[in-house]
């Protein structure tokens, strides 16, 4: 395990942002509101998304994790089955229950400042089992340390992601400039 990234403040998107989410993504984003965190390398690693999306469509995610090395350092934990595990001690640990069902109260209260999703559940699988890690992470590197347990654990057992230097190039950078 190692330290995982500082938090950083929340961010109005720039075009430097948008682009390097084009980049990470292979695509323009949809609903984006702000940069919920920032890799230590600088770029955004989660996004905070609009509840709907500029067609109307409903997005319960608002916290997006954009950044392709730390998706995929997280594919390979919920390949290995950290996300089993973590479902598991959820129904016998209660003390692990209730933060986790704190953590759901806590991403809903964040969606529904911006707007009410009214029927829809909050993300990652929250608050009964264990979904999808990437949520999970990108909610704790959004809101901080100590608001989502399993998302702060998973977190806890990623590598340093941001190591070899920004996973995309920074707009107006050369190819050469970015570490690799």
């Amino acid at each position: 395990m190692h330290t995982p990234p500082p938090p950083t403040p929340r961010t109005e998107p720039t075009d430097a942002d948008v682009e390097a989410f084009k980049q990470q993504l292979g695509r323009p984003p949809r609903g984006l509101r702000a940069i919920a965190h920032r890799c230590p390398c600088g770029q955004p690693d989660v996004v905070e998304t609009a509840p709907r999306l500029p067609d109307g469509t409903p997005f319960p995610t608002t916290y997006y994790l954009t950044c392709p090395r730390a998706a995929s350092a997280i594919g390979t934990l919920e390949a290995n089955g950290v996300m089993k595990e973590m479902s598991e001690r959820l129904t016998t640990d209660p003390e692990l229950a209730a933060a986790y069902r704190k953590a759901h109260e806590d991403y809903i209260a964040r969606r529904d400042a911006i707007e009410v999703l009214e029927g829809f559940p909050s993300a990652g699988g929250m608050p009964d089992r264990v979904k999808c890690l990437h949520v999970l992470v990108g909610h704790s590197l959004a809101a901080g340390p100590g608001v989502n347990p399993l998302g702060d654990e998973a977190l806890a057992m990623l590598p340093e992601w941001w190591a070899k230097g920004p996973c995309v190039t920074p707009c107006g950078a050369a190819e050469d400039e970015v570490a690799e």
